[in-house]
């Protein structure tokens, strides 16, 4: 008799008495349970954030009273409130048709950030007046450095990636001297770097060539690395076929390994995008007037932050939602050949 054929079975024949530990096992697999526990941990956790001073509490003042002097029950009677609204929200946006649930949810999550801002009593006469100047000077700047330096940064990869590749050493040794060192060192200091360092070999260089080289540089490091994953990431197979069929290696490269690579390559390199269009506010340390600068400027001269940083901010999302589209699009596209 095997291990197997054992279970369950005492020494005198009859059946294994169930164990505490399967017990406990057997009524955690249980979904009801398992949603109890999470009802109950989502009250403990809002218990102990205290939701007294919010809107909650003052939606349940006419039940408990003055919110502040409620005590740990009206701190628990909130959060059995707010735990029981999210789950009956869960529990109605499962019985919606799948292709809606998404959008149901990102409305709810939108309505929740706006009501958190709305909170904060902005001036939206304020922002009014300067989100005109925020999108066609700020966003515009972002949107110029970021494109350039995204091209300039996946020809250095592209470079460093053939190079890290090939069998000379020379180029093999170039190749990872560049990713280490520009992986090495902080963005903002590669821009005091080429902003600062540059004039003293004689080469004065403005503040946007020199964010854009930067950006490139910094990027171009870690794209090396997403590209040469995906070159590699293509079956040997493809270019011994192509070696087969007499196909030169360059036309190989170009016309069945690259294309193959893509579908790799594009998905992290749209992070790196994205990425880098956050990143380059950072820019604005050597006076170039993108986004973050002017939202930091332009709130400053009247005391208005908070309204300057969260409409750049939303712009900011805005733009990343479009870029995250158009690398949908890509991916989309190089993908075909694996839907078919």
């Amino acid at each position: 008799m095997t291990g197997r054929d054992n279970a369950g079975v005492r020494p005198d024949g009859g059946p294994d008495a169930a164990t505490p530990a399967s017990l406990v096992d057997s009524v955690l697999e249980h979904p009801l349970a398992q949603r109890m526990l999470l009802f109950l941990f989502g009250v403990a956790v809002f218990t102990l954030i205290d939701l007294r001073g919010t809107g909650i509490g003052e939606l349940l003042r006419p039940a408990l009273g003055a919110p502040a002097e409620s005590g740990l029950w009206g701190r628990f009677a909130m959060a059995v409130v707010l735990t029981t609204a999210i789950a009956f929200n869960i529990v109605v946006v499962n019985l919606l048709p799948r292709w809606s649930q998404v959008p149901v949810v990102w409305a709810e999550l939108l309505f929740l950030f706006l009501a958190f801002f709305y909170s904060f009593d902005l001036s939206y006469e304020f922002i009014g007046r300067k989100i005109g100047f925020l999108i066609t000077q700020g966003a515009f700047t972002t949107i110029y450095i970021s494109l350039v330096s995204i091209a300039i940064a996946s020809a250095i990869a592209m470079a460093a990636a053939l190079a890290k590749m090939s069998n000379n050493a020379m180029a093999y040794g170039v190749a990872t001297f560049y990713i280490s060192f520009f992986r090495g060192l902080p963005l903002l200091m590669q821009i005091y770097l080429i902003y600062l360092g540059l004039p003293q070999l004689g080469f004065v260089v403005d503040p946007v060539p020199a964010g854009i080289a930067a950006l490139s540089v910094c990027y171009g490091a870690y794209m090396a690395e997403i590209f040469r994953a995906g070159i590699q990431g293509v079956p040997p197979g493809q270019n011994e076929a192509a070696r087969a069929l007499g196909l030169k290696s360059g036309v190989t490269f170009r016309k069945i390994v690259l294309p193959q690579a893509m579908r790799l390559i594009v998905p992290p390199t749209g992070n790196q995008f994205i990425a880098m269009l956050k990143d380059s506010s950072l820019v604005s340390v050597v006076g170039v007037w993108e986004l973050t600068f002017l939202a930091r400027t332009q709130g400053r001269s009247e005391f208005k932050h908070l309204e300057m940083l969260i409409t750049a901010a939303l712009i900011y999302w805005v733009l990343s939602i479009c870029f995250e589209m158009l690398q949908a699009r890509l991916e989309a596209y190089y993908g075909r050949g694996e839907r078919r």
